[in-house]
């Protein structure tokens, strides 16, 4: 079996392949960075230790002796849809989503108009962003969106470098992060607190910032009545108790905003401000604006406002619900879809278990009673390309080295190393 990414919904994958299999089974994971993990290494904060810990599971699946890691390999560029059919009984694409949704306004493409997929992607050390991307030399900045991503990007603006001097953040980054001239930062959802969607958890982080005011204004929450889950009513409760509480001057201030929507990003050689106009729901519920306008200062726009996947080479994908078509995880004969490809960025990284379950548990159904196991490995026609896959050994070597790098910088556990060339070269000396 081929999986094609190494999040956890590929690695997923590969354990309920091994698992559910009354049969033996090999299973190849093909992961285009020479790292393993996906937005566990990758999108979740530094600071949030507790959710990256999740790594220590995904590594144990890693290590079973039915799975092997192959990084650096890459879907249409290494290899083709007829390459991975012809070498394997299944092929499951497990790649995720990887971009933000756009805001759709004026102004969006100016500089300083960046997705916060980018921005999260910097501060985590993606090897597809340059350490020198961010410069936070503006004094206010505007996030919008309100789920956890929007916090988390808030939370890393908000604290101090020191602050996250132990965790994993590049030490180029918290170079940057040191230097940073931000004051202010805006969160801005376009509807009423009752509609966010943070976690009571995330949401409550943001109160203990030692270096920011959390304000809120009481008119944005008022909340009308309703009967909301519980999670809903913790958000409320917290986000009211700030309305009613004055700022104490530290550092930086971060003000929660809700009813009011992007209308343009003004600037002409880069972002100057950010136009809002003011919401409110119509009867049938939809958001509507009011007429009324405000205008906030700000020198860079993150947009954070939901992700999408983005088709792979030779694999049918829907425009419409950015996800690849299936039912059950088939997509055709021998090709499987899981994760956030398969039913769109929704649920928690342990929803991805139970949906990698299901598209393997349709897998193997459709390939009861039919010849298997006949193909050769894929390592001939990889070393035929001058393709040299990144073993779990040598991903081993990498993780060995950032430890080391975090000794010798006197920070915490680990330090990520930086770019394809400096992590090839740390495990393959």
């Amino acid at each position: 079996m081929a999986v094609i990414g190494s999040g956890p919904a590929g690695i997923y994958t590969a354990e309920a392949l091994v698992k559910q299999s009354a049969e033996d089974v090999r299973v190849d994971v093909l992961e285009r960075l020479p790292t393993p993990y996906g937005l566990v290494r990758y999108g979740v904060a530094p600071d949030h230790t507790s959710i990256k810990s999740i790594a220590n599971y995904l590594r144990r699946v890693l290590e079973l002796p039915e799975v092997r890691f192959l990084g650096g390999v890459t879907l249409g560029t290494d290899l083709s849809v007829d390459d991975l059919l012809g070498h394997y009984d299944a092929v499951v694409y497990c790649t995720g989503a990887m971009v933000d949704r756009k805001l759709g306004i004026p102004g969006e493409d100016l500089p300083g108009s960046v997705a916060a997929t980018d921005f999260v992607n910097w501060y985590c050390g993606h090897p597809d962003v340059d350490p020198g991307r961010f410069t936070l030399d503006t004094s206010e900045i505007a996030v919008i969106g309100v789920g956890n991503v929007a916090v988390d990007v808030v939370r890393v603006l908000a604290k101090t470098a020191d602050d996250l001097r132990s965790t994993d953040v590049p030490h180029d980054v918290l170079q940057r992060l040191a230097e940073s001239e931000v004051k202010a930062i805006h969160m801005v959802g376009r509807r009423g607190p009752e509609h966010a969607k943070f976690t009571l958890k995330e949401l409550r982080e943001l109160g203990d910032l030692a270096n920011a005011d959390v304000c809120v204004r009481p008119d944005e929450a008022v909340v009308l009545g309703g009967d909301f889950p519980r999670q809903v009513q913790g958000n409320i409760k917290v986000l009211q108790s700030w309305a009613a509480r004055e700022p104490i001057g530290r550092p930086r201030r971060l003000d929660v905003r809700f009813w009011l929507r992007p209308v343009e990003i003004l600037g002409t050689e880069r972002v100057e401000g950010l136009k809002l106009e003011r919401t409110r729901l119509s009867e049938e519920g939809r958001v509507v604006g009011t007429g009324e306008f405000e205008t906030l200062p700000v020198g860079m726009v993150l947009r954070s406002v939901g992700y999408q996947s983005v088709p792979l080479p030779g694999v049918p994908f829907s425009e419409r619900t950015m996800t690849v078509p299936n039912e059950a995880g088939r997509v055709r004969d021998r090709e499987y879809v899981a994760g956030w490809l398969k039913r769109g960025p929704t649920g928690v990284i342990g929803t991805n278990k139970s949906d990698a379950a299901e598209t393997v548990r349709t897998l193997l159904a459709d390939l009861e009673g039919r010849e298997r196991g006949a193909s050769e490995p894929i390592d001939t026609l990889l070393a035929e390309r001058g393709v040299r896959p990144v073993t779990y050994e040598e991903w081993l070597a990498i993780e060995a080295a950032e430890a080391e790098l975090a000794r010798s910088l006197g920070r915490g556990e680990r330090v990520k190393l930086v770019g394809l060339e400096a992590m090839l070269r740390a495990c393959r000396v």
